[in-house]
């Protein structure tokens, strides 16, 4: 659809359209801007890769040669490449500028649920002080999260402060702020009928709503589930610096972030993470409808399970990652030619794992992979085949020997678009 999206249209109108809505319109509420853009740059990627794939597109100049047209399409699909990431990240910025103002809405329609689901409740049994209560501490949390996005408006307003550093949104720190707004909600719901008890056995039934004993479940769960936000990230930066972890920003934060690993792959720590914890989530908001004069008495057995459930994210931060390296580099050869030794000017395969990070599968990204033959920085040319790319990929990837390469024993390595370096691996190079 987005090739022939980008084959459509033609004539006067078009031209006036794509002037004024190519994807530099920042007009307010215009939908033809950066999101309008991304999807054209996006189409017209698309279909010049298409293209080149089945051997059309390329000048007579260049056509009498394989590696010279191989190094012409990957310099001309770079550049569309690079066209079509400023456009993301343009719409990715907008995108999260807009995000504000739907998060404080979303904020707000809960609030309007809880009235209504309070009112239809109160029908029969009666309006007590402990609905007020909830109503007011929804009233007070909903309020903090609306100046804490107007705050961070540019930054995905009251979702800011679990998006990571990558620009996805953080499973660890998503549970983790979960569980702080629903104990300050218990809190403030205690706080409110504190407020309006008018005897003294009232108030200091209230009060004693608060021991530890009452909630010590919740408390040990919300101790837990905050250190594991604090220590995943502690564990991440130090496996990205120690080159053990290889990470790509992303143009957006999606919801499915926080059930996928970095390539939109559903991952078993993250997803366990996340349904445990909200089922536990759940009971404990049961519980507070129940009995809104105490904290949440979370029972053991269910808060074991979410201990668990953070214990085997964690393991899984651990696990997850590791050093692209190189196994081995052969000389590259096509059908009918001779074994030969690798001589400067040949192609060169080298086989490994790791090459691609995970997120990094788009054309920009893989267009930044360098491979260093002794002292000579080769980049990694991109050979498109329809739907994809079959050079460079995640195990394996080839690219010509320069002749600045001097011959005799040279060391080989991989430098990822995370700017990770592989392994340095020995070859011979001949005259």
């Amino acid at each position: 659809m987005a090739v022939q999206e980008a084959r459509r249209g033609s004539g006067s109108d078009k031209g006036a359209y794509e002037v004024a809505h190519g994807g530099g319109c920042t007009c307010g509420d215009c939908p033809h801007g950066a999101r309008e853009g991304h999807r054209r740059a996006v189409a017209a990627f698309l279909l010049r890769r298409d293209e080149f794939a089945a051997g059309q597109g390329l000048p007579a100049a260049v056509a009498h040669s394989a590696s010279a047209s191989r190094q012409w399409v990957s310099e001309e699909l770079t550049q569309s490449a690079e066209l079509v990431a400023e456009r993301g990240r343009a719409e990715g910025e907008a995108w999260l500028a807009g995000l504000g103002r739907r998060t404080a809405a979303v904020v707000w329609a809960g609030v309007v649920l809880l009235l209504l689901g309070q009112s239809l409740t109160a029908i029969g049994a009666g309006w007590t002080a402990a609905r007020t209560a909830g109503l007011a501490a929804a009233l007070v949390v909903a309020g903090a999260l609306t100046a804490a996005s107007w705050f961070h408006r540019t930054r995905g307003g009251a979702l800011a402060p679990v998006i990571g550093e990558d620009n996805r949104l953080s499973t660890s720190r998503a549970v983790a702020a979960a569980w702080v707004l629903f104990v300050a909600y218990a809190v403030l719901v205690l706080v409110g009928q504190l407020a309006v008890a008018s005897g003294h056995g009232r108030r200091d039934a209230l009060i004693s709503g608060l021991e530890l004993a009452r909630g010590a479940g919740a408390v040990t769960v919300l101790a837990v589930v905050c250190g594991i936000a604090v220590l995943v990230r502690r564990v991440v930066g130090l496996r990205v610096l120690g080159q053990r972890l290889q990470k790509v920003r992303a143009d957006r934060p999606r919801a499915a972030d926080l059930l996928t690993d970095d390539a939109g792959r559903g991952t078993f720590a993250d997803i366990q993470y996340v349904v445990i914890s909200t089922v536990a989530l759940v009971f404990a908001a049961v519980r507070l409808a129940r009995r809104p004069e105490q904290l949440p008495d979370l029972p053991w057995g269910l808060a074991v399970v979410v201990l668990v459930s953070a214990a085997t994210y964690l393991a899984g931060k651990y696990a997850e990652g590791g050093r692209p390296v190189i196994l081995s580099v052969v000389r590259a050869r096509e059908a009918g030619d001779l074994d030969a030794p690798v001589r400067t000017g040949d192609d060169i395969e080298i086989r490994g794992a790791g090459f691609v990070p995970p997120g990094a599968q788009r054309a920009d990204r893989l267009s930044r992979m360098v491979v260093r033959i002794g002292a000579v920085n080769v980049h990694v040319p991109l050979v498109p085949v329809t739907g994809g790319f079959s050079n460079p990929t995640d195990d394996r990837l080839t690219v010509p020997v320069p002749a600045d390469v001097e011959p005799g024993r040279v060391d080989v390595q991989v430098i990822t678009s995370a700017g990770v370096e592989t392994n340095r691996y020995a070859i011979d190079v001949t005259d």
